[in-house]
C-alpha cells in the first residue's frame, strides 16, 4: 500500500524525484528539455554525474541532445551515464539497448510511514555539528573513499534542507555505524548508512536508523525514504524488517567504450 503523504503513480515518482535532488545536489544542473543534466566535478556519485530523463512525453531529437549531453560530460572528464527512472521515456530506453548501453545498479526507492514506524529502542540522538569528522568516519567503514572528502563536505554544505548526521562510536571513538538524514517538510531521505564492516549483525546499522528516524519525526517529518542497490541483499532486508516498503526503481546506463556522441 502506497503511504498517504506520498501520491501514487508517476506524480508520487515526480515529488520523490525532485526532493532527492534536493538532498543531494549536484554541484552543475542544466537541461536539456526536461532532461536534468547533473555534474559535480569535487564527487564521482553517478547520482550527481547523470542525465536524469523527467518526462515520458520528452522523446523528441534523441540521437541529438545524447551527442549534446556527451559533450557536456567529456568537459568534466566524467563518462556520460544516464540515470533512467520510471519517468524516463521508452523511447530513449530503446535507443540506449539498441546502441549496446551498459544497464548497472539498478536501484529500489523504498518509503516508510514514521507515523506508524516501530522506533522501540531508537535513543534521541543529537545530530553531529563535526562534517569533517563523520566523514572521516564514514570513510574508515568503507562508506567510500577518504578521497571524496572535499567534494563530500561541499555537497554537504550545499543542502537547503534540514541535515541530521548521526554517528556511533565505542568507548575508544572508533566507528560504529552512520547515517545522513535531510528532511524537507513532511520527507526525510536516508543516505551513507553504513555500519563498520567487521562488526555487521551486531545491529549498529538498524541503532543509526532508528536514531536518524526518530530525529526526523520528532521535527515534523511523516514519511521516510531512501534508496539502495537491489541487489544489496543484507541493507534490503534490514529495510524491509523495519517496514520500508519499495515505491518504485531506477538503474543507471553507461555508453559502451568508444562512444563519441
Amino acid at each position: 500500500m502506497v503511504p498517504e503523504t506520498v501520491v501514487s503513480g508517476l506524480s508520487g515518482v515526480r515529488r520523490l524525484e525532485a526532493v532527492s535532488f534536493r538532498s543531494w545536489p549536484a554541484a552543475t544542473t542544466s537541461y536539456d528539455g526536461t532532461w536534468a543534466i547533473r555534474l559535480t566535478a569535487g564527487h564521482p556519485s553517478k547520482r550527481v554525474n547523470s542525465v536524469n530523463p523527467l518526462d515520458r512525453a520528452d522523446h523528441s531529437d534523441l540521437e541529438i541532445r545524447i551527442a549534446r549531453a556527451a559533450r557536456k560530460f567529456q568537459g568534466f572528464g566524467r563518462p556520460l551515464v544516464f540515470r533512467q527512472s520510471p519517468l524516463a521515456p521508452p523511447e530513449l530506453e530503446n535507443i540506449l539497448d539498441a546502441r549496446g548501453w551498459r544497464r548497472f545498479d539498478e536501484t529500489r526507492v523504498m518509503t516508510l510511514d514514521l507515523e506508524n514506524a516501530n522506533l522501540a529502542g531508537a535513543v534521541d540522538q543529537l545530530p553531529l555539528q563535526d562534517v569533517g569528522r563523520w566523514i572521516d568516519q564514514s570513510a574508515a567503514m568503507d562508506s567510500f573513499s577518504a578521497s571524496v572528502k572535499p567534494g563530500l563536505s561541499e555537497l554537504i554544505g550545499q543542502v537547503q534542507g534540514d541535515v541530521g548526521l548521526f554517528l556511533l562510536e565505542d568507548g575508544n571513538g572508533n566507528p560504529l555505524s552512520a547515517a545522513m538524514a535531510v528532511r524537507f517538510g513532511d520527507l526525510v531521505g536516508l543516505f551513507e548508512i553504513v555500519s563498520n564492516p567487521d562488526l555487521r549483525g551486531l545491529g549498529f546499522g538498524r541503532r543509526v536508523l532508528k536514531n536518524a528516524l526518530l530525529w526526523a519525526r520528532e521535527h515534523g517529518a511523516r514519511q521516510a525514504w531512501l534508496q539502495v542497490v537491489a541487489e544489496n541483499t543484507a541493507a534490503n532486508n534490514l529495510y524491509e524488517y523495519e517496514g520500508f516498503e519499495e515505491i518504485y526503481r531506477y538503474a543507471y546506463r553507461q555508453a559502451p567504450d568508444g562512444f563519441q556522441g
